[in-house]
């Protein structure tokens, strides 16, 4: 079973597990393909976490994530004094290096079943012949157009005769089609030591970056050891640190572990609205202080203590929206040991290989640059570092030291892709992730909700309504299908209240434990295919 957001990708999977490769090399080749046909997200000029829970049981933790450049300093990205959030969004200073191929290649090494090449021949088909945008695509074009016109690479792709491409017309990437065939026949080293990096390191020397071929050289991804809590006697397996994903799903898990929510569901969905959107302000207020690279800053392991949630549940007032001032002090301060225009890709097999990645190159067309001679759209995650305390980045988060700009140092991350086992079973039952920034998180956290909590079927819980808290900017961010009721009481509880169009996009993967039937759901909010 594949869900991605791209039919193409989703086929493109199908078609590695038919020819013989698991779920691994379905995952890639679904990642690989994205970045051709969904490159608004994701692609080879971003990151990555890969989750992977192996026939036998085995758990790899894979970080893909970006590097901030080897001469990065926060100084860069100050003006008369004042931190430019646009030179970290925009240009030739927002990206770190790219982190997916190393990541791929290591999941690959670790568990792949068939030749790496075979996992770019669909993507590099589809970017030499060119495919069909949809309205969703053209619509990210457009309102992009301005910001594109500033880099002849960006331009010569997404605008013909002065105007970005209409829905319908096909998307040609050739100078993407020939570097997708140098990685396949070459490996990694065609993009990090090779062309590509000499490519991209001369274009910054000429436009006032600092990303160059050394820091494509020496990158390297990560297998880091996986978050593992429970919650009502599953077990929940997520990314650590640079991820904040699977620290704050367990955290909220955990707080939510001492209400009986199902009840408080069916009693009055607003009740159970009100106890989540506390939990989750509370975790993300200790996000914000604590969060960042686990090689350069030491985030606290009782963070997920069940005792520190206890403590933190014990401060939500059941009929009222509570203030909160800063973070909390968790009981162990022993540091983790090491080991949004996002996508995220679940895959499962026969054999037992359960995948869940996260992908990203942060927002919509991330840094807006496209290399000439590469096709690669790159990052722009360089936001995702704390520019200064307070400073809110491109989603509104706001972060502290641990967090700050530092040579070769690892932004933090929302993404969250995550497996969850069977109640006191340690067979697989389903496993999710999402994209859209820090909602992604929230969005986690619901989708296991609604599946151990409310009891819903995958569909359902994906469907229903959901809502959003990040402690900064301190309001509740509801999607405009919750009723007008909802709304309200939320209102009369204090409660800042947002309305949005949708709070995050998600993929899930079910097995039945009697059957072993899987079910997959693509987010329903996507009207677009």
């Amino acid at each position: 079973m594949v869900a991605t957001v791209h039919p193409l990708a989703s086929q493109a999977a199908y078609k590695t597990l038919a020819s013989g490769g698991n779920a691994v090399d379905a995952a890639l080749t679904a990642a690989i393909t994205l970045g051709v046909v969904d490159g608004y997200n994701s692609g080879i000029g971003g990151g990555c976490f890969i989750l992977i829970r192996t026939p036998s049981g085995k758990l790899y933790a894979i970080d893909g994530r970006e590097t901030a450049p080897r001469h990065a300093t926060v100084e860069m990205y100050y003006r008369d004094g004042t931190p430019d959030t646009a030179l970290s969004q925009v240009g030739a200073l927002a990206s770190g290096t790219p982190g997916a191929i190393a990541a791929y290649h290591l999941a690959w090494r670790k568990c792949g079943q068939v030749d790496w090449s075979e996992h770019f021949t669909e993507a590099a088909r589809i970017a030499r012949e060119g495919f069909p945008i949809s309205e969703r695509y053209a619509r990210r074009l457009a309102g992009k157009q301005e910001l594109f016109e500033r880099f002849s690479g960006s331009r010569d792709v997404f605008i013909h005769n002065g105007k970005t491409l209409g829905a319908g017309e096909r998307l040609v990437q050739a100078d993407l089609a020939t570097t997708l065939d140098g990685i396949a026949t070459y490996g990694p080293s065609y993009f990090y030591r090779g062309p590509v990096a000499k490519k991209i390191s001369e274009w910054m020397a000429h436009n006032g970056g600092v990303l160059n071929e050394q820091d494509f050289a020496n990158y390297r991804a990560k297998m880091r050891k996986p978050i593992v809590t429970s919650y009502r006697g599953h077990t929940v397996i997520g990314m650590p640190p640079p991820s904040s994903g699977g620290v704050h799903v367990a955290q909220i898990l955990n707080m939510l572990e001492q209400f009986p929510m199902r009840d408080l569901y069916r009693e009055e969905s607003a009740q159970y609205i009100h106890h989540v959107a506390e939990a989750m302000k509370l975790a993300f207020a200790d996000r914000a202080f604590y969060l960042g690279d686990p090689d350069f800053s030491r985030v606290p392991s009782g963070l997920i203590a069940k005792s520190y949630a206890q403590q933190l549940a014990n401060r939500i007032d059941a009929n009222a929206s509570t203030p909160v001032e800063s973070h909390g002090v968790p009981p162990n301060r022993i540091p983790f040991k090491t080991q949004r225009h996002t996508t995220h890709i679940a895959v499962a097999d026969q054999q037992g290989y359960w995948v869940a990645m996260t992908a990203t190159v942060n927002t919509s067309f991330g840094s807006k640059v496209i290399v000439p001679g590469t096709g690669v759209v790159l990052n722009n995650e360089m936001d995702d570092f704390a520019l200064a305390p307070g400073v809110a980045n491109a989603f509104g988060l706001v972060g502290s030291e641990a967090n700050k700009v530092e040579s070769l140092k690892r932004p933090l991350s929302s993404m969250s892709p995550t497996i969850v086992l069977g109640k006191d079973s340690q067979q697989p039952l389903f496993t999710l992730g999402a994209a859209g920034g820090p909602k992604i998180i929230t969005s986690v956290v619901l989708g296991i909700s609604g599946v151990i909590d409310l009891e819903l079927s995958p569909y359902e819980t994906l469907k229903r309504p959901r809502f959003h808290h990040q402690w900064s900017p301190d309001r509740l961010v509801l999607e405009r299908s919750n009723s007008s009721e909802i709304l309200a009481v939320m209102k009369a509880r204090g409660h800042n209240v947002y309305s949005t169009s949708s709070a995050g996009v998600m993929q899930m993967i079910y097995q039945d434990p009697e059957t072993g039937e899987f079910t997959g759901v693509v987010e329903p909010r996507l009207r677009d295919k």
